[in-house]
């Protein structure tokens, strides 16, 4: 069976991340699995070339008191990992408890390296991975989004739940169609699939339309309509992101589904990205197909 696997990190969007992604794993009826990852930087002291400013004697002293510091570091650095965890599966208990959001099993994970390298390895057997917008940063970076959300949702071959600052109630979900691969991928995902089965789906269209993309578009709803979705497909004109943030402003969703990072680093360094823009001013969460 497929899991949800949800990455904290002890942020302020630790919670609102542990709520999404229970409500996720129970929609799914899938296993829940909580990691942490303890990047390089937090148990590694970085190595210093000391040539030609300290003598032998001094130099091994002080590489010995590192190495003791890097050990006392790690473990300190563990300890905080287990805490997260164990503090991550309490809430899930407690809403639980309170509401019934119940995933069938949670487990926990504290592993080392890069995140991405980690998510690579986890995600195997994972339907979906759960996010936060920000890391530990969060309350000095609102403008910015954190800095490993991107390096994920371009490695991950899974939909990525980008969670909001706190939990809400879904209950309709807009997909942001624009007739690209990703685009009908998070359609037939979502057809086929148990995650958002039952709720309002609105698909739009943003920007110049003609005859091919709105025959795209009628075709996505059909296939939605015909798994059971209640669907309002919709064109609108104008600049895509503008549209979709208007909509999203105006209460038209709880959630946000589209294509992402469907252009190369460069190109977006150059002309910017539609779904770093969307995510970052989005106050919902963002689910991201790629």
């Amino acid at each position: 069976m497929d899991k949800v696997v949800a990455c904290i990190d002890g942020s302020v969007y630790s919670h609102s991340v542990c709520d999404h992604a229970a409500w996720a794993a129970a929609r799914m009826t899938a296993p829940l699995q909580l990691v942490h990852v303890l990047g390089r930087r937090e148990i590694s002291t970085l190595p210093t070339d000391f040539s030609g400013s300290l003598g032998t004697g001094a130099q091994e002293m002080l590489l010995t008191e590192l190495a003791a510091l890097d050990e006392q570091k790690s473990k300190l650095a563990q300890a905080r990992g287990r805490l997260i965890l164990e503090e991550a599966e309490a809430r899930i208990a407690a809403r639980r408890a309170e509401d019934g959001i119940a995933p069938p099993t949670v487990t926990s994970a504290l592993r080392r390296g890069d995140i991405v390298d980690t998510v690579g390895e986890i995600e195997r057997d994972a339907g979906l991975l759960v996010v936060g917008k920000r890391g530990e940063a969060a309350d000095f970076a609102k403008l910015h989004l954190g800095s490993n959300l991107e390096r994920i949702a371009r490695a991950s071959r899974k939909p990525v739940l980008v969670a909001a600052r706190a939990f809400s109630p879904i209950r309709r979900f807009l997909i942001a169609f624009d007739g690209g691969p990703s685009a009908i991928k998070a359609v037939e995902h979502i057809a086929a699939g148990p995650l958002l089965r039952g709720l309002r789906c609105t698909i739009l269209l943003a920007g110049s339309v003609d005859g091919e993309s709105r025959r795209q578009l009628d075709t996505a709803a059909a296939r939605l309509r015909n798994a059971g979705f209640d669907v309002l497909a919709a064109v609108e004109p104008g600049y895509p992101e503008d549209v979709i943030s208007a909509r999203v402003e105006q209460g038209g969703a709880d959630l946000l589904v589209m294509g992402a990072y469907g252009h190369s680093r460069i190109r977006n360094l150059i002309i910017g990205s539609t779904t770093t823009e969307m995510v970052r001013s989005c106050r919902i969460p963002v689910l991201m197909f790629r």
